[in-house]
């Protein structure tokens, strides 16, 4: 029987450092008009380093989509609100760099990013919530394996409004996961 080869990763995770100011500022300039009305990605040092902050404490992480052939942010994937326990829990937020889109990054990034969130993070639930009319950002979540749960209405303040939002969820697939004091 011949051996499947794996297919070859284009895009490789990494952690938000310090020294990504000056890049990851230019990529949410440079994308503004992708982003909006959707998100509101720090686009001012000062907001670069509120992020940052955000992302040292335990209930968030923040993991860039880059290039590996050149280490250029392509994306950028957070996993906000997590929530340990009887949860095991947390929802994500993403965006792409303005002129990288349509060629699959944001979908190898986010399939990377839940086998962190379900491996490392030991996590069994993520949620994205999209607003109805992100048509893109609804077919990557459904590309991804994020199934379609509900609507919440008036869910998050963004960009003045309190919006509405379609809930898109993936659970991990391992029935012998369990809350970390179900094991002892």
């Amino acid at each position: 029987m011949a051996e499947q080869q794996q297919p070859q990763l284009r895009v490789a995770l990494r952690p938000v450092v310090r020294a990504d100011r000056r890049e990851f500022l230019e990529m949410t300039r440079a994308s503004e008009s992708l982003h909006d009305p959707w998100i509101s990605p720090p686009r001012t040092p000062v907001a670069f380093d509120h992020y940052l902050a955000r992302l040292s404490r335990e209930d968030h992480d923040g993991q860039l989509i880059c290039l590996r052939s050149t280490g250029l942010i392509v994306g950028v994937i957070n996993i906000n609100n997590i929530v340990r326990g009887s949860f095991l829990s947390a929802t994500l937020g993403y965006y792409a760099a303005a002129g990288h889109g349509g060629r699959g990054y944001m979908l190898e990034g986010l399939e990377q990013v839940k086998r962190y969130a379900f491996t490392t993070l030991g996590l069994h639930r993520l949620e994205a919530n999209i607003q109805p009319d992100n048509t893109r950002s609804i077919q990557l979540a459904r590309r991804a394996g994020f199934v379609f749960e509900g609507v919440s209405p008036a869910y998050l303040y963004i960009n003045g409004a309190w919006r509405d939002h379609e809930r898109w969820t993936c659970l991990d697939p391992r029935h012998s996961l369990l809350p970390e004091r179900s094991r002892r």
